[in-house]
């Protein structure tokens, strides 16, 4: 359980392939207690509320209030498992003083009861300002009765009028973007600009100007105490109505707006009531700079990205559900960046950071007659990144941030946390940095708790050391302690040690050419699960 001046760390807790055995909210409750060990202060789960199916993975949501409670759509439980369940997760949790976050999808509905007749407008895919031709009746499933939850909860029951545009068109099996006509129906105007307007996303779009749909949503905000198709001004107030109705007064709430332009970033956080938002440019820049390889320089890593304009508002990742391989946003940060990106996310001053369960746990296959489209975890590499965190990356900071290729920073700690540390990666050949740490840590001997340079480095009188790091890889020093031992969690599987690494590395060679070779006696400095691994399928 984290301390009351400890660093706070997000934990994203699910990949879009999370299997669909109903046990997911199991996993959580069994992980509760080393997640929290490793420093991990809250959780991301995924949307818990019943969608289409069994197999809905929460973006196609059908009924706000069954959490896996009803028999509706075919299944009580959800993908993920029974509210029962769902609560026994969340209670352990916050027994090992972490905190969930529920992924909450308010912009659309989907899975209909029942066909309605009403008048719509087609409008053009790439500009939805744009129509395309007259108003005529069509049929849709926009009547959402909920039988089988029997109103309770809410008796409230959604029609047509709820809504401000549709995707099917039931009469003609036609699918296209219909804009619903009637009183003061529009499209949100405080949304994205981006296909002339983006309130519009998907299956049936939720209308925030109509003061019925505004109250259910209130009411089921309070129950359980995507953002940029979601009306701006009604996210501002829907978090103020939170924050002024139940004891939340310091509710969180971290909005995906999917802009790689920090001035959308900033202009969006003015808009929405104190929101966090992710940010996208940094994961991108992170995405390119795994690429690019010796060619990227990290002295401008941080260019451009929300964490450098607005480290207050900032959620820092590497990758997430929709940025891992065959999403829609698919834009995987290669494996040999992650430790790096990792350090630069969770080791700094700024920045509230999260990372993913397809990094820690895996990425399982996204069918099963396609096991190579899996990838592996790298639970122990990131381990030791969340306890440094964890245990050392407090205080003022120092960087330097002076080669093309090799950058490092010191953190001093704090009263609570002295020790402090130092990082230093490299995206070629190995390197070093000599580095300021203070000349109260003279005559100390650091080592690199990665594990990855072997041999421990001796503080100067006046404060000062060289701190190295292999090729392509990062090392984060801090003070030897006797007995401490920095493996954190089970070794590599059988498996993964029968893997030669002759073959590893030819393919990691033949997919990267432009990355920088290994050490002659291979990767034998590196973690057991931080290997390179076997490339991924051709694009």
């Amino acid at each position: 359980m984290l301390g009351e001046h400890e660093n706070i760390t997000m934990f994203q807790f699910f990949e879009w392939y999370s299997p669909a055995d109903k046990q997911h909210w199991v996993r959580l409750k069994e992980q509760a207690s080393l997640l929290s060990s490793l420093g991990l202060s809250a959780i991301w789960i995924p949307p818990p509320m019943k969608g289409i199916s069994e197999f809905d993975v929460g973006y196609a949501p059908y009924d706000l209030w069954d959490f896996g409670e009803f028999d509706q759509k075919g299944t009580i439980p959800t993908k993920y498992g029974t509210k029962d369940e769902l609560k026994a997760a969340i209670e352990e949790c916050h027994k090992h003083g972490v905190k969930v976050y529920l992924d909450a999808v308010l912009n659309h509905k989907a899975g209909g009861d029942e066909i309605e007749v009403f008048k719509a407008i087609p409008v053009a895919e790439d500009d939805r300002n744009k129509e395309l031709g007259e108003a005529y009746d069509i049929e849709a499933y926009t009547k959402f009765l909920f039988k089988g939850r029997n109103k309770k909860y809410s008796d409230f029951q959604w029609h047509f009028h709820h809504f401000t545009g549709t995707d099917w068109d039931a009469r003609e099996k036609k699918k296209a973007i219909f804009k619903i006509v009637g009183e003061n129906k529009s499209f949100a105007e405080d949304v994205d600009s981006e296909n002339g307007n983006f309130d519009y996303l998907m299956c049936n779009d939720v209308d925030y100007n109509h003061p019925d749909v505004v109250a259910e949503t209130e009411k089921w905000a309070e129950w359980i105490d995507a953002l940029k198709h979601t009306s701006a001004g009604f996210i501002a107030h829907l978090l103020n109505h939170v924050r002024k109705n139940t004891d939340r007064k310091d509710f969180f709430a971290v909005g995906e707006y999917w802009k790689d332009d920090v001035g959308d970033l900033e202009s969006h956080v003015e808009n929405n009531g104190g929101i966090h938002l992710f940010d996208v440019p940094l994961h991108f820049n992170f995405a390119r700079a795994s690429k690019e390889g010796n060619s990227f320089d990290m002295r401008t890593i941080f260019d451009g990205t929300f964490v450098k304009t607005s480290p207050e508002s900032a959620v820092t990742f590497i990758d997430n559900h929709d940025t891992q391989p065959y999403q829609s946003l698919e834009s995987f940060v290669e494996p040999w960046f992650k430790p790096l990106a990792a350090a630069l996310i969770c080791l700094r001053f700024d920045g509230y950071p999260c990372l993913f369960y397809g990094d820690f746990y895996g990425i399982e296959p996204k069918c099963a007659d396609e096991p190579e489209t899996g990838l592996p975890g790298r639970k122990e590499m990131f381990s030791r990144v969340l306890l440094a965190r964890k245990e050392f990356a407090y205080g003022s900071q120092n960087d330097y941030f002076d080669h093309v290729s090799c950058v490092g920073w010191v953190r001093y700690g704090d009263e609570h946390h002295p020790k402090g540390l130092a990082v230093v990666m490299s995206n070629s050949e190995a390197g070093s940095k000599t580095m300021d740490v203070g000349k109260d840590k003279a005559g100390q001997v650091w080592v690199d708790m990665m594990g990855y340079w072997k041999e421990p480095v001796t503080i100067n009188e006046d404060g000062w050391a060289d701190f190295h790091c292999h090729a392509g890889s990062v090392s984060i020093w801090v003070q030897k302690e006797e007995g401490k031992s920095w493996v954190t969690c089970e070794e590599s599987t059988l498996e993964e040690e029968e893997k030669g690494k002759e073959e590893q590395q030819a393919d990691l060679e033949a997919e990267h050419p432009e990355l920088p070779k290994p050490l002659d006696d291979g990767w034998e400095h590196l973690l057991e699960d931080d290997k390179p691994k076997k490339g991924r399928r051709e694009p």
